[in-house]
């Protein structure tokens, strides 16, 4: 004979050869020969085998001193101890000891996608949970589209998403709404009179149905590049090298009005397209730079004439003048005299005054 004694806070299972007995529950007790008895702490969580446990729960006052959780492989169950989360139960059966905690166990079914919205949202952020489930994130700049087993199930707006983790295959895909810019650079063009040069262009744009976008067209992105640098080839092939470089703007216009429609299908609305820049090759900048001395020295030479047919017409006029008013003539000498006199520093007087009195006959009439 063996006493034992077993404390409030523990559970002695008996067995006698192998074979399970009875329980003990708190108190002091006696124990035959060839018994033994082993000792679980209900603070503490055991795993016991399948067989082990099938035959434990045909004892009456084992199954009253345990919680019995059985959980389905398409389900999670979710353990409160005193009203706090304390963790997920996957597919299995558990065995927690009833008596030092209240406990609560929440199954939820996971073969669904959607979670249910009686589970509080900050259980996901925790580790053992977070494990359990997909999050996607749309910004506030952002629309997307959802794929369930690769078909269109809805269109996303923006938010977080929290959908359960099983065989269901979930796709996202994000398109950004905002105003967008793409660059087409380097194009080396020919223009009508077979002028070659190379363009940089620019486009702003704005994605306005992300199921076009996103669904319909494979890159979307990519195929309206390929729609604007064929549009802006075929603006400028039909522009001489001198139509293009006086009116560039006309290409921005041209390529718009030849792309709206394309780029509808896209699910995309183009808002400006210009040309950014125009390089020319080394023999046409020498053409141009030629092309332009000579223009500016026709414009100076042509200023130079007109500014010579002005002075004669001037003197002509003068001329007329003088001719028809003596006094005026008079004035007219003694203007050139002045000038005269103000580049002489000094004046030598010799001989007879013969030329004072041939001086003053100059303001004489």
């Amino acid at each position: 004979m063996k006493r034992i004694t077993v404390n409030t806070n523990y559970v002695g299972l008996v067995f006698k050869n192998g074979e399970f007995k009875r329980v003990l529950t708190t108190g002091t007790y006696w124990l035959g020969f060839g018994e033994n008895v082993t000792l679980y702490d209900k603070s503490k969580d055991y795993d016991f085998s399948t067989a082990e446990l099938d035959v434990l729960l045909l004892n009456e006052d084992f199954v009253n001193l345990i919680y019995l959780v059985s959980v389905a492989d398409n389900e999670l169950t979710l353990v409160y101890q005193n009203r706090n989360f304390k963790n997920v139960l996957k597919a299995g059966r558990y065995v927690i000891w009833k008596g030092l905690s209240a406990y609560e166990f929440v199954t939820v079914d996971i073969s669904k996608i959607e979670i249910e919205n009686t589970i509080d949202k900050y259980l996901f952020e925790k580790g053992a949970l977070f494990n359990f489930i997909r999050m996607y994130k749309i910004e506030a700049y952002e629309k997307g589209i959802m794929l369930i087993d690769g078909k269109f199930d809805r269109i996303l707006e923006a938010g977080t998403y929290l959908y359960w983790k099983n065989n269901i295959t979930i796709d996202v895909l994000k398109a950004d709404l905002r105003q967008l810019n793409m660059e087409i650079v380097g194009q080396e063009i020919l223009t009508k009179d077979k002028a070659q040069l190379r363009v940089n262009f620019t486009i702003q744009y704005k994605v306005e149905d992300v199921v076009k976008a996103l669904l319909m067209n494979k890159d979307f992105e990519k195929q309206l590049y390929v729609t604007m640098q064929l549009a802006l080839r075929s603006a400028v092939g039909l522009m001489t090298f001198d139509e293009l470089m006086e009116s560039k703007e006309k290409i921005g216009t041209a390529v718009l009005e030849a792309t709206l429609a394309k780029a509808e299908e896209l699910g995309v609305k183009l808002a400006d397209a210009g040309v950014k820049d125009i390089i020319l090759s080394g023999e046409i900048k020498d053409i141009m730079n030629q092309v332009l001395v000579a223009e500016k020295r026709a414009q100076a030479n042509m200023i130079t004439r007109r500014e010579e047919t002005a002075s004669t017409r001037s003197l002509l006029n003068t001329a007329k003048l003088m001719e028809d008013n003596a006094m005026l003539y008079k004035l007219k000498e003694m203007e050139y005299v002045e000038k005269i006199a103000e580049k002489i520093n000094t004046i030598s007087l010799s001989g007879s005054g013969q030329i004072v009195d041939q001086l003053k006959q100059i303001f004489v009439k």
